[in-house]
Protein backbone atom coordinates (compact mmCIF):
# COMPACT_ATOMS: atom_id res chain seq x y z
CA UNK A 1 0.00 0.00 0.00
CA UNK A 2 1.29 3.49 -1.13
CA UNK A 3 -0.40 6.50 0.32
CA UNK A 4 0.49 10.11 0.50
CA UNK A 5 0.27 12.45 2.98
CA UNK A 6 1.47 16.85 2.78
CA UNK A 7 1.85 18.00 6.46
CA UNK A 8 1.45 21.78 5.19
CA UNK A 9 0.27 22.50 2.12
CA UNK A 10 2.89 23.42 -0.71
CA UNK A 11 1.05 27.13 -1.57
CA UNK A 12 1.89 27.89 2.46
CA UNK A 13 5.99 27.60 1.45
CA UNK A 14 6.10 29.94 -1.60
CA UNK A 15 9.27 31.80 -1.44
CA UNK A 16 11.17 29.06 0.47
CA UNK A 17 14.79 30.27 0.75
CA UNK A 18 17.81 28.04 1.55
CA UNK A 19 18.38 24.63 3.21
CA UNK A 20 20.98 22.19 4.11
CA UNK A 21 21.68 18.93 2.85
CA UNK A 22 23.85 17.25 4.99
CA UNK A 23 24.78 14.23 6.65
CA UNK A 24 24.42 11.73 9.70
CA UNK A 25 24.92 8.35 10.70
CA UNK A 26 24.16 5.93 14.10
CA UNK A 27 26.10 4.42 16.06
CA UNK A 28 26.41 0.53 16.94
CA UNK A 29 24.89 -2.24 14.48
CA UNK A 30 22.95 -3.75 17.23
CA UNK A 31 23.02 -7.40 17.80
CA UNK A 32 21.18 -9.96 15.10
CA UNK A 33 17.98 -10.81 16.67
CA UNK A 34 16.00 -14.07 15.58
CA UNK A 35 16.18 -14.75 11.88
CA UNK A 36 13.34 -14.76 10.09
CA UNK A 37 10.93 -16.50 9.04
CA UNK A 38 7.97 -16.32 6.29
CA UNK A 39 5.39 -16.93 9.26
CA UNK A 40 2.99 -13.88 10.45
CA UNK A 41 4.52 -11.27 12.41
CA UNK A 42 0.88 -9.91 13.59
CA UNK A 43 1.71 -6.36 12.73
CA UNK A 44 2.31 -4.85 8.86
CA UNK A 45 5.20 -2.68 8.26
CA UNK A 46 4.63 0.57 7.81
CA UNK A 47 7.58 2.64 6.31
CA UNK A 48 7.21 6.76 6.21
CA UNK A 49 8.94 9.04 4.07
CA UNK A 50 10.61 11.95 5.02
CA UNK A 51 11.84 13.64 1.73
CA UNK A 52 11.21 17.36 0.48
CA UNK A 53 8.53 17.87 -1.76
CA UNK A 54 8.72 21.81 -1.48
CA UNK A 55 11.47 23.99 -0.66
CA UNK A 56 14.97 24.43 -1.64
CA UNK A 57 15.78 20.82 -2.27
CA UNK A 58 12.32 20.14 -4.05
CA UNK A 59 14.11 18.58 -7.14
CA UNK A 60 15.48 15.71 -4.73
CA UNK A 61 12.31 14.57 -3.93
CA UNK A 62 10.76 12.86 -6.83
CA UNK A 63 13.23 10.47 -7.75
CA UNK A 64 13.89 9.78 -3.76
CA UNK A 65 9.94 8.81 -3.43
CA UNK A 66 10.34 6.98 -6.41
CA UNK A 67 12.63 4.98 -5.42
CA UNK A 68 11.27 3.90 -1.78
CA UNK A 69 8.03 3.25 -3.99
CA UNK A 70 9.59 1.13 -6.38
CA UNK A 71 11.09 -1.02 -3.50
CA UNK A 72 7.80 -1.32 -1.82
CA UNK A 73 6.62 -3.25 -5.31
CA UNK A 74 9.39 -5.44 -5.27
CA UNK A 75 8.79 -6.28 -1.87
CA UNK A 76 5.21 -6.87 -1.66
CA UNK A 77 5.56 -8.51 -5.18
CA UNK A 78 7.56 -11.07 -3.19
CA UNK A 79 5.20 -11.59 -0.62
CA UNK A 80 5.68 -8.81 1.50
CA UNK A 81 7.07 -8.91 4.98
CA UNK A 82 6.66 -11.44 7.48
CA UNK A 83 3.47 -12.45 5.67
CA UNK A 84 1.85 -9.15 4.65
CA UNK A 85 2.28 -6.33 2.06
CA UNK A 86 4.09 -2.94 3.33
CA UNK A 87 2.76 0.05 3.86
CA UNK A 88 4.01 3.81 3.00
CA UNK A 89 3.32 7.45 4.00
CA UNK A 90 5.09 9.76 1.96
CA UNK A 91 5.05 13.21 4.08
CA UNK A 92 7.03 16.42 3.02
CA UNK A 93 10.25 17.51 4.40
CA UNK A 94 10.49 20.88 2.83
CA UNK A 95 13.64 22.49 4.13
CA UNK A 96 15.58 24.47 7.02
CA UNK A 97 13.54 27.54 6.41
CA UNK A 98 10.56 25.60 7.32
CA UNK A 99 11.21 23.35 10.12
CA UNK A 100 8.07 23.08 10.85
CA UNK A 101 6.60 21.24 8.36
CA UNK A 102 9.10 18.46 8.85
CA UNK A 103 8.55 18.38 12.71
CA UNK A 104 4.60 18.25 11.87
CA UNK A 105 5.32 15.64 9.17
CA UNK A 106 7.43 13.33 11.58
CA UNK A 107 4.44 14.07 14.69
CA UNK A 108 1.94 12.84 11.57
CA UNK A 109 4.25 9.33 11.06
CA UNK A 110 4.68 8.71 14.77
CA UNK A 111 1.20 8.90 15.36
CA UNK A 112 0.65 6.47 12.21
CA UNK A 113 2.77 3.60 14.45
CA UNK A 114 5.38 4.15 11.53
CA UNK A 115 8.67 1.45 12.49
CA UNK A 116 11.07 3.43 9.90
CA UNK A 117 11.18 6.81 8.25
CA UNK A 118 13.36 7.42 4.92
CA UNK A 119 14.89 10.57 5.42
CA UNK A 120 15.39 13.56 5.43
CA UNK A 121 17.62 14.32 2.29
CA UNK A 122 18.57 17.46 4.40
CA UNK A 123 20.83 17.34 7.25
CA UNK A 124 19.62 20.59 8.55
CA UNK A 125 16.06 19.08 8.49
CA UNK A 126 17.45 15.70 10.20
CA UNK A 127 19.18 17.46 12.93
CA UNK A 128 15.90 19.44 13.70
CA UNK A 129 13.69 15.87 13.75
CA UNK A 130 16.45 13.14 14.67
CA UNK A 131 16.06 13.19 18.07
CA UNK A 132 11.83 12.78 17.97
CA UNK A 133 12.40 10.24 15.53
CA UNK A 134 15.03 8.24 16.66
CA UNK A 135 13.68 8.66 20.71
CA UNK A 136 10.53 7.01 19.83
CA UNK A 137 12.70 4.05 18.68
CA UNK A 138 11.58 4.38 14.83
CA UNK A 139 14.68 3.90 12.71
CA UNK A 140 16.01 6.91 10.41
CA UNK A 141 17.53 5.97 7.41
CA UNK A 142 18.89 9.04 5.27
CA UNK A 143 19.33 7.95 1.60
CA UNK A 144 21.42 11.77 1.06
CA UNK A 145 22.49 12.95 4.46
CA UNK A 146 26.47 13.89 3.89
CA UNK A 147 27.68 16.05 6.98
CA UNK A 148 30.74 14.08 8.34
CA UNK A 149 29.72 15.37 11.97
CA UNK A 150 26.48 13.43 12.60
CA UNK A 151 28.00 10.28 11.68
CA UNK A 152 27.30 7.81 15.24
CA UNK A 153 24.37 10.14 16.28
CA UNK A 154 21.99 7.43 17.19
CA UNK A 155 22.01 3.34 16.99
CA UNK A 156 18.57 4.31 15.32
CA UNK A 157 20.15 6.43 12.43
CA UNK A 158 21.68 5.10 9.16
CA UNK A 159 22.12 6.65 6.03
CA UNK A 160 22.77 5.17 2.30
CA UNK A 161 24.82 7.76 0.99
CA UNK A 162 28.11 8.12 2.14
CA UNK A 163 29.40 11.36 4.49
CA UNK A 164 31.50 14.09 3.01
CA UNK A 165 34.58 12.45 3.48
CA UNK A 166 34.10 10.97 0.41
CA UNK A 167 32.81 13.20 -1.62
CA UNK A 168 34.69 15.97 -1.00
CA UNK A 169 38.13 13.86 -1.65
CA UNK A 170 36.61 12.93 -4.86
CA UNK A 171 35.59 16.66 -5.80
CA UNK A 172 39.34 17.56 -4.90
CA UNK A 173 41.07 15.19 -6.83
CA UNK A 174 38.73 16.13 -9.60
CA UNK A 175 39.51 19.55 -9.86
CA UNK A 176 43.38 19.03 -8.89
CA UNK A 177 43.56 16.14 -11.27
CA UNK A 178 42.16 18.57 -14.37
CA UNK A 179 45.20 20.52 -13.75
CA UNK A 180 44.22 23.22 -11.41
CA UNK A 181 46.21 23.80 -8.38
CA UNK A 182 44.86 27.14 -7.53
CA UNK A 183 41.00 27.05 -6.96
CA UNK A 184 38.40 28.94 -5.20
CA UNK A 185 35.01 27.66 -3.74
CA UNK A 186 31.76 29.46 -3.65
CA UNK A 187 30.15 28.05 -0.63
CA UNK A 188 26.95 29.07 1.23
CA UNK A 189 27.27 29.32 5.36
CA UNK A 190 25.55 26.08 6.30
CA UNK A 191 26.33 22.96 7.77
CA UNK A 192 26.42 21.32 3.85
CA UNK A 193 28.60 23.92 2.44
CA UNK A 194 30.82 24.09 5.30
CA UNK A 195 31.66 20.17 5.75
CA UNK A 196 32.05 19.60 2.19
CA UNK A 197 33.96 22.86 1.86
CA UNK A 198 36.52 21.93 4.67
CA UNK A 199 37.46 18.17 3.04
CA UNK A 200 38.10 19.73 -0.51
CA UNK A 201 40.56 22.45 1.34
CA UNK A 202 42.16 19.53 3.10
CA UNK A 203 42.85 17.59 0.06
CA UNK A 204 43.87 20.71 -2.17
CA UNK A 205 46.62 21.61 0.67
CA UNK A 206 47.44 18.23 1.17
CA UNK A 207 48.60 17.89 -2.24
CA UNK A 208 50.37 20.75 -2.52
CA UNK A 209 48.10 22.93 -3.91
CA UNK A 210 46.34 26.44 -2.38
CA UNK A 211 42.46 27.12 -2.10
CA UNK A 212 42.24 30.76 -3.13
CA UNK A 213 38.87 31.37 -2.34
CA UNK A 214 36.76 30.25 0.02
CA UNK A 215 38.26 29.37 3.59
CA UNK A 216 36.33 30.03 6.54
CA UNK A 217 34.88 33.55 6.78
CA UNK A 218 34.57 33.60 3.13
CA UNK A 219 31.13 32.15 3.24
CA UNK A 220 27.93 33.93 1.85
CA UNK A 221 24.58 33.99 3.44
CA UNK A 222 22.11 31.26 2.38
CA UNK A 223 19.48 34.20 1.74
CA UNK A 224 21.91 35.85 -0.34
CA UNK A 225 20.08 36.88 -3.91
CA UNK A 226 22.84 39.43 -5.50
CA UNK A 227 26.54 37.53 -6.52
CA UNK A 228 28.02 40.50 -8.00
CA UNK A 229 30.98 41.28 -5.15
CA UNK A 230 30.41 37.90 -4.25
CA UNK A 231 31.97 36.58 -7.60
CA UNK A 232 34.34 39.22 -8.16
CA UNK A 233 35.56 39.06 -4.48
CA UNK A 234 35.95 34.88 -6.11
CA UNK A 235 37.57 36.31 -9.49
CA UNK A 236 40.41 38.74 -8.02
CA UNK A 237 41.96 36.01 -6.41
CA UNK A 238 42.93 34.49 -10.05
CA UNK A 239 41.31 30.76 -8.87
CA UNK A 240 42.04 28.34 -12.09
CA UNK A 241 38.50 26.71 -10.83
CA UNK A 242 35.59 27.37 -9.07
CA UNK A 243 33.40 24.73 -7.02
CA UNK A 244 29.88 26.61 -6.50
CA UNK A 245 29.00 24.72 -3.50
CA UNK A 246 25.19 25.57 -2.64
CA UNK A 247 21.68 24.60 -3.57
CA UNK A 248 19.66 25.22 -6.62
CA UNK A 249 18.11 28.08 -4.97
CA UNK A 250 21.47 30.34 -5.27
CA UNK A 251 23.13 28.93 -8.07
CA UNK A 252 21.69 29.78 -11.22
CA UNK A 253 22.62 33.18 -9.47
CA UNK A 254 25.94 32.19 -9.07
CA UNK A 255 26.26 30.87 -12.70
CA UNK A 256 24.80 33.54 -14.30
CA UNK A 257 27.16 36.07 -12.72
CA UNK A 258 30.69 34.45 -13.25
CA UNK A 259 29.17 33.97 -17.00
CA UNK A 260 28.14 37.97 -16.76
CA UNK A 261 31.88 38.39 -15.02
CA UNK A 262 33.77 36.85 -18.45
CA UNK A 263 34.55 33.31 -16.36
CA UNK A 264 35.56 30.30 -18.23
CA UNK A 265 32.24 28.15 -17.29
CA UNK A 266 33.94 24.69 -18.31
CA UNK A 267 36.45 25.35 -15.10
CA UNK A 268 32.90 25.27 -13.50
CA UNK A 269 32.56 22.05 -10.70
CA UNK A 270 29.19 21.57 -8.81
CA UNK A 271 28.00 19.15 -6.16
CA UNK A 272 24.96 16.68 -5.06
CA UNK A 273 23.01 19.70 -3.89
CA UNK A 274 23.26 22.02 -7.02
CA UNK A 275 24.05 18.90 -9.94
CA UNK A 276 20.42 19.73 -12.02
CA UNK A 277 19.47 19.66 -15.37
CA UNK A 278 19.84 23.14 -15.98
CA UNK A 279 18.95 22.79 -19.77
CA UNK A 280 17.34 26.01 -21.12
CA UNK A 281 17.29 28.11 -17.82
CA UNK A 282 20.89 29.04 -19.31
CA UNK A 283 21.90 29.79 -23.29
CA UNK A 284 23.07 26.62 -25.20
CA UNK A 285 26.32 26.08 -24.33
CA UNK A 286 26.70 27.50 -21.69
CA UNK A 287 27.89 25.00 -19.04
CA UNK A 288 29.68 22.64 -21.85
CA UNK A 289 32.06 21.22 -20.26
CA UNK A 290 31.48 22.03 -16.55
CA UNK A 291 31.66 19.16 -14.09
CA UNK A 292 29.87 17.69 -10.98
CA UNK A 293 29.80 14.92 -8.53
CA UNK A 294 27.01 12.73 -6.90
CA UNK A 295 27.27 10.15 -4.36
CA UNK A 296 26.18 6.85 -5.47
CA UNK A 297 26.58 4.70 -8.57
CA UNK A 298 25.22 5.76 -11.40
CA UNK A 299 22.04 3.48 -12.08
CA UNK A 300 21.51 0.96 -14.66
CA UNK A 301 19.67 1.61 -17.62
CA UNK A 302 17.50 -1.37 -16.31
CA UNK A 303 16.94 0.34 -12.39
CA UNK A 304 16.50 3.50 -14.64
CA UNK A 305 13.72 2.22 -16.55
CA UNK A 306 11.79 0.80 -13.60
CA UNK A 307 11.78 4.20 -11.78
CA UNK A 308 10.51 5.51 -14.90
CA UNK A 309 7.44 3.17 -14.74
CA UNK A 310 7.02 4.35 -11.05
CA UNK A 311 7.23 8.07 -12.35
CA UNK A 312 7.38 8.62 -15.85
CA UNK A 313 7.87 12.30 -15.43
CA UNK A 314 11.44 11.89 -13.72
CA UNK A 315 14.72 14.10 -15.19
CA UNK A 316 17.54 12.61 -13.25
CA UNK A 317 17.91 9.77 -10.26
CA UNK A 318 19.64 11.57 -7.62
CA UNK A 319 19.58 9.32 -4.40
CA UNK A 320 16.96 6.90 -5.88
CA UNK A 321 19.08 4.02 -5.55
CA UNK A 322 20.12 5.26 -1.74
CA UNK A 323 16.07 5.06 -1.52
CA UNK A 324 15.47 2.20 -2.87
CA UNK A 325 18.59 0.62 -0.69
CA UNK A 326 17.14 2.07 2.44
CA UNK A 327 13.39 0.79 2.10
CA UNK A 328 15.04 -2.97 0.80
CA UNK A 329 17.34 -2.75 3.74
CA UNK A 330 14.71 -2.29 6.20
CA UNK A 331 12.50 -4.90 4.99
CA UNK A 332 15.27 -7.24 5.16
CA UNK A 333 16.16 -6.55 8.80
CA UNK A 334 12.81 -6.89 9.83
CA UNK A 335 12.45 -10.12 7.90
CA UNK A 336 15.52 -11.66 9.76
CA UNK A 337 14.71 -10.29 13.13
CA UNK A 338 10.79 -11.83 12.68
CA UNK A 339 9.30 -8.45 13.70
CA UNK A 340 8.31 -5.33 12.27
CA UNK A 341 9.25 -3.13 15.25
CA UNK A 342 11.84 -0.58 15.42
CA UNK A 343 14.02 -2.32 17.80
CA UNK A 344 13.69 -5.09 16.16
CA UNK A 345 15.07 -3.66 12.62
CA UNK A 346 17.67 -1.61 14.33
CA UNK A 347 19.13 -4.68 15.69
CA UNK A 348 19.33 -6.35 12.29
CA UNK A 349 20.38 -3.50 9.75
CA UNK A 350 24.17 -3.84 9.95
CA UNK A 351 23.70 -7.25 9.69
CA UNK A 352 21.69 -8.21 6.44
CA UNK A 353 23.90 -5.06 5.04
CA UNK A 354 26.49 -7.83 4.90
CA UNK A 355 28.73 -6.34 7.87
CA UNK A 356 28.78 -9.89 9.25
CA UNK A 357 29.82 -11.40 5.71
CA UNK A 358 27.09 -13.84 4.22
CA UNK A 359 26.15 -15.19 0.88
CA UNK A 360 25.86 -12.17 -1.73
CA UNK A 361 22.05 -11.10 -2.93
CA UNK A 362 21.00 -8.33 -5.11
CA UNK A 363 17.31 -8.56 -4.85
CA UNK A 364 14.65 -8.99 -1.97
CA UNK A 365 13.22 -12.12 -2.95
CA UNK A 366 16.65 -13.50 -3.26
CA UNK A 367 17.65 -12.25 0.19
CA UNK A 368 14.68 -13.21 1.54
CA UNK A 369 15.15 -17.16 0.42
CA UNK A 370 18.21 -17.25 1.67
CA UNK A 371 16.74 -15.52 5.57
CA UNK A 372 14.44 -18.58 5.43
CA UNK A 373 17.22 -20.87 4.84
CA UNK A 374 19.06 -19.79 7.94
CA UNK A 375 21.86 -17.82 6.02
CA UNK A 376 23.42 -14.73 6.84
CA UNK A 377 23.01 -12.43 4.04
CA UNK A 378 24.92 -9.37 2.42
CA UNK A 379 22.65 -7.26 0.48
CA UNK A 380 24.13 -5.86 -2.69
CA UNK A 381 22.63 -2.23 -3.26
CA UNK A 382 21.75 -0.64 -6.58
CA UNK A 383 23.90 1.94 -5.13
CA UNK A 384 27.00 0.46 -4.68
CA UNK A 385 27.90 1.21 -1.16
CA UNK A 386 29.19 -1.18 1.08
CA UNK A 387 28.19 -2.48 4.53
CA UNK A 388 27.28 -0.23 7.28
CA UNK A 389 30.38 0.27 9.61
CA UNK A 390 30.40 1.09 12.94
CA UNK A 391 28.75 4.42 12.84
CA UNK A 392 26.15 3.25 10.47
CA UNK A 393 27.90 4.87 7.39
CA UNK A 394 27.99 2.83 4.44
CA UNK A 395 31.70 1.57 4.75
CA UNK A 396 32.28 2.90 1.10
CA UNK A 397 30.77 4.21 -1.45
CA UNK A 398 30.81 5.48 -5.24
CA UNK A 399 31.19 8.74 -6.46
CA UNK A 400 29.60 9.49 -9.88
CA UNK A 401 31.08 12.07 -12.37
CA UNK A 402 29.05 13.82 -14.50
CA UNK A 403 29.78 16.51 -17.80
CA UNK A 404 27.81 18.95 -19.08
CA UNK A 405 27.21 19.28 -22.90
CA UNK A 406 26.22 21.39 -25.07
CA UNK A 407 22.37 21.42 -24.02
CA UNK A 408 23.51 22.17 -20.60
CA UNK A 409 22.66 18.64 -19.42
CA UNK A 410 24.64 16.47 -17.59
CA UNK A 411 25.39 12.93 -18.41
CA UNK A 412 27.42 10.23 -16.65
CA UNK A 413 31.36 10.49 -17.59
CA UNK A 414 32.35 7.68 -14.59
CA UNK A 415 32.88 6.49 -11.00
CA UNK A 416 35.40 7.14 -8.21
CA UNK A 417 35.07 4.39 -5.41
CA UNK A 418 36.20 5.57 -1.89
CA UNK A 419 36.26 3.98 1.84
CA UNK A 420 34.70 5.69 4.43
CA UNK A 421 37.04 6.47 7.23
Amino acid sequence: MIRSTHAVRAAALAGAAALVLAACSSGDSGDDATDGASADSGSPLIIGTLLPQTGSLAQLGPPEIAGVDLAVQDINAAGGVLGQDVQVEHTDSSDAEHAEVATQSVQDLISQDVSVIIGAASSSVTRNVIDDITGANIVQISPANTATDLSGYSDFYFRTAPPDTVQGAALANLILGDGAVNPGVIVFNDDYGTSLRNVVEQVVTDQGGTLSYGTAGQEFDPNETNFNTIVSGALATSPDAIAIIAFTTQTPLIVSELAAQGYDMSKVYFVDGNLTQFGEEFQAGLLEGAQGTLPGAFPSDEFQARLLEVNDGLTDFSYAPESYDATILAALAAVKGGATDGETIQANMAAVSGADGGEKCATFEECVELLDAGEDIDYEAQSGVGPFNADNDPSNAYIGVYTFGADNKYTFTKSEFGEVG
